[in-house]
């Protein structure tokens, strides 16, 4: 097998102008030897991120890209606030380079005050934050990265990439009970939303790859903004909006592992003038599971924070059909995170009319799930991970919805694990199959925490039946089921490990009803985006 059946060729990527693909001395679309470890919860990464930072000094690099970005976060406790930790590092003497999306107006409950501020105080800080409305109308930035470089100190290099933002409720740990400072969220998820969420940190030759995406970004000459107000603020307030030169790339980091990484993003078709690194837009991303779900036999295990577009999952239900023996699980939120007369029926509309084409695919092949704490709280699923028979992970910013595979910026990585000999994995044969550890060993530390509850150790069998696709599919449902009864009995008696409850979509004939009627049926379609704008993307 070669590393072209799973991971897309420069070719298949969709985008000459890009130079993630021409910068490799091979030509390949990948890069080899990378060490890649999970960070599973926000506070294991952020914890790394802080030890990582204050270890920088005079000449590194620090550069990230966010959706939204809270000055005041702390990272580990007092004293590690991030416009603090950021602040410190530019005292002495990193250079600090930010991109951070501009946002819309906050009662649409985005977040275009929180990153303001974090940009104002960080140049304040000697740093430099831009923020970029460089997107489609309607869309947004939601890339998630932090590189830091060090010269003459390369082994030190590391980039983080994932689902978690510099923000408000991602610090939480395995525990669940989650960060005490919170962003608006709904009701059901109480006053400190439990949260679960996964990053990536990667050390080898892909850093070169994830700096260069940042600096296509920010050497990127357009304005920030093309809206006349937007524009007219900048010059009233005299904001930063011209970059300023970065110093020149390093070189690549050595091989230092096992691991094939492949970096993959969404870039959406701007109108009038386009992205120059990207003048079509790039669906590397969609691309790259299309062709992974093509492969697809035995277990597509989903984390996803969205879940909710028909069009997308369209391609998940082929390969149900396609193949009579492949199971999928997903665990998804319970409840989506807005309250409203608005939102919540769109949201769920959406959601409700995904899940039920895939289960019109798979039968009983499909299961959905929803996470709880030990209180019995919901826990809010950010995470946005898929794996593919335990041989091809993906992990980053995007969710399977339209919007990440269409209309924001995103940014993923898929991890394959060479083996012993450097060749690429093997498809699904046996369990003990070297070549697969990184996927397998990522669903299973994400299977155990759900099925065990808390953050281990757990014993060996328990790993063991949840290495088999089947007996996992198994005790997902069974450990759902046994929780699920506890409710349904009043709570009596201990309750049972684990924090899987089976996803019950609500009515939808009342919600069907409430998005029948104007304005709903002519502004949006089922995965919250204007329907004009829909069907302007393709993939």
């Amino acid at each position: 097998m070669k590393y072209s059946d799973w991971l897309l060729t420069a070719g298949e990527r969709g985008n000459r102008s890009t130079r993630l693909d021409r910068r490799h001395p091979d030509g390949a679309a990948w890069t080899r030897g990378n060490d890649v470890r999970p960070l599973v919860h926000g506070a294991a990464y952020f914890g790394e991120l802080l030890r990582g930072v204050r270890a920088q000094r005079a000449g590194d690099l620090l550069l990230f890209t966010d959706w939204r970005g809270d000055p005041d976060e702390r990272l580990d406790g007092a004293g590690t606030e991030i416009i603090d930790v950021l602040g410190e590092a530019a005292a002495r003497g990193v250079i600090v380079k930010g991109l951070v999306w501009r946002s819309h107006l906050d009662k649409f409950q985005f977040s275009e005050s929180e990153n303001r501020h974090l940009g104002e105080e960080l140049e304040e800080a000697g740093a430099e934050c831009l923020l970029d409305m460089r997107v489609r109308p309607g869309g947004s930035h939601h890339q998630k990265l932090v590189v830091l470089r060090h010269p003459g100190r390369a082994d030190l290099d590391v980039a983080y990439i994932g689902g978690i933002d510099l923000c408000h409720s991602r610090n939480d740990d395995a525990s669940h009970h989650g960060d005490p400072q919170t962003v608006p969220f709904a009701s059901a998820y109480g006053p400190r939303p439990p949260w679960h969420d996964v990053q990536l940190a990667i050390r080898g030759p892909a850093v070169g790859d994830l700096e260069a995406n940042f600096r296509e970004r920010w050497e990127d000459p357009s304005p920030l903004s093309r809206s006349p107000l937007v524009r007219l603020r900048e010059l009233v307030h005299r904001e930063d909006t011209e970059a300023d030169a970065l110093p020149l790339q390093l070189p690549d980091p050595e091989p230092r592992g096992s691991h094939t990484v492949q970096v993959l993003r969404t870039y959406p078709n701007r109108l009038l003038r386009g992205y120059p690194f990207a003048p079509d837009g790039e669906r590397s991303i969609a691309r790259s599971y299309l062709k992974a779900l093509r492969r697809a036999r035995s277990l597509i295990y989903l984390e996803d924070q969205y879940l909710w577009s028909p069009n997308v999952v369209g391609f998940f239900a082929r390969a149900l059909r396609a193949n009579p023996g492949l199971r999928l699980i997903a665990v998804i939120p319970t409840v989506p995170e807005q309250d409203g007369r608005i939102t919540l029926p769109m949201n769920l509309v959406g959601r409700v009319t995904a899940l039920d084409r895939l289960r019109r695919a798979g039968g009983d092949r499909v299961a959905v799930y929803g996470l709880e704490n030990d209180v019995g709280t919901p826990v809010y699923v950010h995470a946005k991970v898929c794996v593919i028979d335990d041989v091809w992970a993906s992990v980053g910013s995007d969710n399977v919805n339209l919007r990440s595979w269409t209309h924001d910026s995103e940014l993923n990585c898929v991890v394959l694990d060479d083996g012993a000999d450097g060749r690429p994995p093997r498809d699904p044969g046996g369990l003990g199959d070297d070549a697969r550890r990184f996927a397998r060993d990522l669903r299973l530390e994400l299977s155990c925490e759900h099925v065990g509850g808390g953050g281990g150790p757990y014993p060996s069998s328990a790993t063991d039946d949840l290495c088999d696709p089947a007996r996992a599919f198994d005790a997902f449902a069974a450990s759902a089921a046994a929780l699920d009864a506890w409710h349904e009995g009043g709570r009596q008696g201990r309750r049972p490990p684990g924090r899987l409850r089976a996803y019950r979509p609500p009515d939808m004939s009342r919600l069907t009803r409430s998005l029948a009627m104007p304005p709903y049926r002519l502004l949006v379609d089922p995965d919250g985006r204007p329907a004009r704008l829909r069907r302007r993307n393709a993939y």
